[in-house]
């Protein structure tokens, strides 16, 4: 069936939660960087999901000291260098570990619900220099457009706090997703004013991503034979590695950069041809790519972003998610890895999963029903001549 909004706001918030091994084993090693010009004391909400060891590692390279704020539900890392480590359960308001504390950057990774941002706000408000809040594309109201630029419109958040109190009620109705993360942006504006940073991804990938969004293409390839490719090769997608993410946002911290910036990339128009044949010119082997019309596999119910992950039509609603301007964020230092670096990492960080990890396929299609679908589209041409 084709993909909801719903599935779409729950890909997005696996995709916030994600990180099911220890991080240490999960991650990719930081290239040798250069130390800052001055020393950071950066406190970091959560900092054990996809992108937070990323910005520990980078952070810690950089020289900067490094809070951690979260429930200690997850193994500790080892990390590279000495990490504070403070707990607190956020559902339940349980901040006091951060009282009377001071730090020049806080970032909040983990945050979907507006309570958070309020009760960090009545802790850290005057004790940080610099607030950066990470949200997401499905805050705007149109995905269908191109060219979202940070000032279109967002989607209408009235009534969403109310109904979505915790977590808990937030999985049971996913639509509340962007809905809330509009919403969290608006309470960090409103508490941190000028001192807010804005950060928006689309689909993050790479090491870490435990979606198996993005991965499901890389996968695929490897394993070689036919290969659907949805549409005919020219729609547009847009990720960004989980590392270019983080990095940046450190960036960001040490420039005392504010504002909203969209988090996407590359930075050229990349097709969904350029993606399966960059992937193929890691994985080798023999394959061959197959187009189906996106209105055929729409006819068969085929779930664009779900069954297809990352791409979606042109024409769709959610088209302009492979559109999105990246214009402010390249200007504020935006950078990105060539797409053969984060396959190649990320199919080695995969191949060091536990085996029924590696078995396991969370997003994508199966290969029963690729093959389904690609023998009945040689039957059309087929029938049609």
């Amino acid at each position: 069936m084709p993909t909801t909004r719903r599935d779409l706001f729950k890909l997005g918030a696996l995709a916030a939660a994600a990180a099911a091994f220890p991080a240490a084993a999960a991650r990719a090693a930081t290239p040798r960087v250069e130390r800052a010009a001055r020393p950071l004391r950066i406190l970091i909400l959560g900092g054990t999901g996809f992108t937070g060891p990323f910005q520990v590692d980078y952070a810690l390279a950089r020289g900067h000291r490094v809070t951690l704020f979260n429930r200690g539900s997850r193994p500790s890392p080892e990390w590279p260098g000495e990490v504070e480590q403070l707990h607190g359960d956020r559902n339940k308001g349980e901040l006091g570990a951060l009282e009377g504390r001071e730090w020049d950057v806080c970032i909040d990774n983990p945050t979907s619900l507006p309570f958070w941002v309020r009760d960090a706000a009545d802790v850290l408000q005057g004790k940080v220099g610099q607030y950066l809040f990470i949200s997401t594309i499905s805050v705007y109201a149109d995905g269908s457009r191109p060219g979202i630029d940070e000032d279109a419109a967002l989607a209408d958040y009235r009534g969403a706090d109310a109904m979505a109190e915790t977590m808990e009620s937030l999985r049971a109705d996913m639509s509340l997703y962007g809905p809330l993360k509009a919403l969290s942006e608006a309470e960090a504006r409103r508490r941190f004013g000028e001192r807010a940073t804005i950060v928006r991804p689309g689909y993050i990938v790479g090491p870490r991503d435990e979606t198996d969004r993005f991965s499901y293409w890389p996968r695929r390839i490897a394993a070689g034979g036919e290969v659907l490719v949805p549409g005919d090769g020219s729609d547009p997608v847009q990720i960004i590695d989980g590392r270019d993410l983080a990095e940046w946002m450190i960036r960001l911290a040490e420039n005392g950069t504010t504002g909203t910036f969209n988090a996407v990339g590359p930075d050229y128009r990349m097709s969904t041809d350029a993606m399966v044949h960059g992937i193929h010119a890691v994985t080798g082997g023999p394959v061959r790519f197959t187009h189906v019309p996106a209105e055929f596999l729409a006819a068969r119910e085929v779930g664009f972003g779900g069954e297809l992950p990352v791409w979606f039509p042109a024409a769709h609603e959610y088209g302009g998610y492979g559109q999105v301007d990246n214009t402010r964020a390249i200007a504020a230092g935006l950078s990105f890895r060539p797409l053969a670096t984060t396959v190649a990492d990320l199919l080695a960080w995969l191949g060091g999963l536990p085996a029924e990890r590696q078995a396991e396929q969370r997003a994508g299609m199966s290969r029963e029903r690729e093959t389904e679908l690609l023998r009945a589209w040689q039957g059309h041409r087929q029938a049609a001549g």
